[in-house]
């Protein structure tokens, strides 16, 4: 399952229940609406959920603890947008960059800075995310497929031009407001197989 960081739509939270030991969310939705179906997945947030209800004008998610530990999700309240992908078909294009919809961590925006009609973002986060961040490499904020500018010690910088504020939630957040962070799958694996090839070096 792959979605590209190219948000279709706002969706608007309906309701967030807890049921059964474990917690539904209803999203109000058109645009992703299109062709859905009980079981097919939906990134809100650039969280990969499966659909488990469907009305003409809602889709509704299970979110397992996992989910609500890693993403912003549980943060919620009725009325709040949220950023609505539709999975990749196979003969679609990859507008931004390959995106599991498998949220790495959350950060935290600090700050916001206007130039020209563009707009700086910071956001916060923890060295072990930062880690795989690197200067115009690929970051999936709250889903949205971004380019990173700046690292720093404990944030990174991007910049949203004017067509992407008007589609996605971020630029209507508050500082210190939680995003979801997924870094590039890449990083982590090419870390993976050079720490392997180093300790295949160190026992031979």
């Amino acid at each position: 399952m792959m979605f590209t960081g190219i948000i279709e739509e706002i969706g608007t939270v309906e309701t967030l229940t807890q049921v059964n030991g474990g917690w539904s969310l209803t999203v109000r939705a058109k645009t992703v609406l299109e062709d859905a179906a009980l079981g097919h997945s939906i990134a809100v947030n650039g969280a990969c959920l499966t659909v488990t209800d469907l009305t003409d004008q809602t889709f509704t998610v299970g979110l397992s603890p996992e989910t609500l530990r890693r993403t912003n999700l549980g943060d919620l309240q009725p009325g709040d947008g949220v950023n609505l992908e539709r999975s990749l078909a196979a003969n679609g294009r990859i507008g931004g960059h390959f995106v599991q919809g498998h949220v790495d961590g959350t950060g935290v925006v600090r700050a916001f800075r206007p130039e020209g009609d563009s707009l700086w973002v910071t956001v916060a986060a923890e060295p072990a995310l930062l880690r795989y961040i690197v200067p115009k490499g690929y970051i999936a904020v709250d889903g949205a497929s971004l380019t990173v500018v700046d690292v720093l010690a404990d944030a990174f910088t991007f910049m949203l031009i004017a067509y992407t504020q008007r589609h996605i939630t971020l630029p209507r957040k508050p500082v210190g407001s939680r995003v979801n962070l997924e870094v590039d799958a890449l990083a982590k694996y090419a870390e993976k197989f050079i720490q392997e090839a180093y300790h295949a070096i160190r026992e031979h």
